[in-house]
């Protein structure tokens, strides 16, 4: 197949990539490389990526529609996976027009590219916010009319519009809600980056809240190989990708002080109003439509997150954390 893959050089999007074009599939990859969190890291991806046959890469964003267009015109794609966007639940609020003109107007682009030049299969990228405080474990079945910040509630619209899109259009939507995603080369601006490098550099981790706050950590590869998964024709599922197993933040920093040797300094914040008190993601649905499960351990993951900080500490560290 040859799939366009949105936000390429992202941290979903790159392994995504990867995957796709080590599997055979030829893939356009297109990001428009913004300052969300620091672009060093996004370049550092795309080199990676150079060395993978298969790939064409082309800086556009999505919100600009004539663009998008323009970079598939001549290579028809089979499919899309949507993984630009801008993301984080914090950062929303001081700037919730960017996460909107991205999550929102940027997919209903995609979606009318899907419908003009008759793309069959969209896969979208969907987030556990949505759930907020619900009743755990969160299924997909469960009310999310109540999104806690303005990256949800994008995400929500998002969602809203790819199901018009497929009652209308007949258009197979795979949406993926994803579970705090972490692993090597991962977002600054979330907490396994930070806490890495917060400790390997013996500088106090800004914790929000006492640390009892429970997150269902997922592995890079196990996202990615179920986002893969997602390309099948399914009609239109939404579908939990989590590691279904909740552990609290304190649990992962005792972790990260035994890999890296050397205990944490805490600065302990007020919790944040918007962050959900836990995260936990029934995977029955996946297993089911998708035979998927998660196969990376905690322990393991983390290790993998560490062994990459330390080989790329020089520059690594010098990575903006953002807010």
């Amino acid at each position: 197949m040859r799939i366009l893959v949105t936000g390429c050089a992202g941290f979903i999007g790159s392994k995504v990539t990867e995957i796709l074009a080590r599997g055979g599939h030829e893939v356009i990859g297109v990001d428009n490389v913004n300052d969300a969190y620091d672009p060093r890291l996004k370049r550092w991806r795309l080199d990676q990526l150079r060395a993978v046959q298969g790939l064409t890469f082309r800086e556009v964003d999505i919100t600009h529609r004539a663009a998008l267009h323009d970079a598939v015109r001549r290579q028809p794609v089979q499919a899309v996976i949507n993984l630009a966007a801008r993301a984080g639940v914090r950062a929303s609020l001081d700037n919730p027009g960017v996460y909107y003109e991205t999550n929102v107007a940027g997919t209903l682009n995609l979606l009318e590219l899907c419908r003009m030049q008759r793309i069959p299969k969209l896969v979208l990228a969907s987030t556990s916010s949505l759930y907020g405080n619900g009743e755990r474990p969160f299924r997909e079945d469960q009310p999310t009319d109540c999104p806690l910040s303005p990256y949800a509630a994008s995400k929500k619209a998002a969602e809203v519009l790819a199901w018009t899109y497929h009652h209308l259009f007949a258009l197979d939507v795979s949406v993926l809600r994803y579970f705090t995603v972490y692993g090597p080369a991962g977002r600054p601006d979330m907490s396994i980056f930070r806490f890495i490098r917060w400790i390997a550099d013996g500088t106090p981790i800004v914790l929000f809240g006492d640390g009892s706050q429970e997150r269902d950590f997922t592995y890079i590869d196990d996202i990615a190989r179920g986002t893969v998964e997602a390309l099948r024709p399914l009609g239109y599922e939404v579908i939990n990708l989590g590691s279904d197993r909740p552990v609290p933040v304190s649990d992962v920093i005792a972790l990260l002080e035994e890999q890296l040797g050397r205990a944490a300094r805490i600065d302990r914040r007020p919790a944040h109003p918007a962050d959900a008190v836990a995260t936990w993601a029934d995977i029955a649905k996946a297993r089911r439509l998708l035979g998927w499960a998660p196969e990376t351990p905690l322990a393991d993951g983390l290790r993998a997150a560490v062994g990459w900080y330390r080989q790329n500490r020089d520059w690594a560290c010098r990575i903006d954390l953002g807010s």
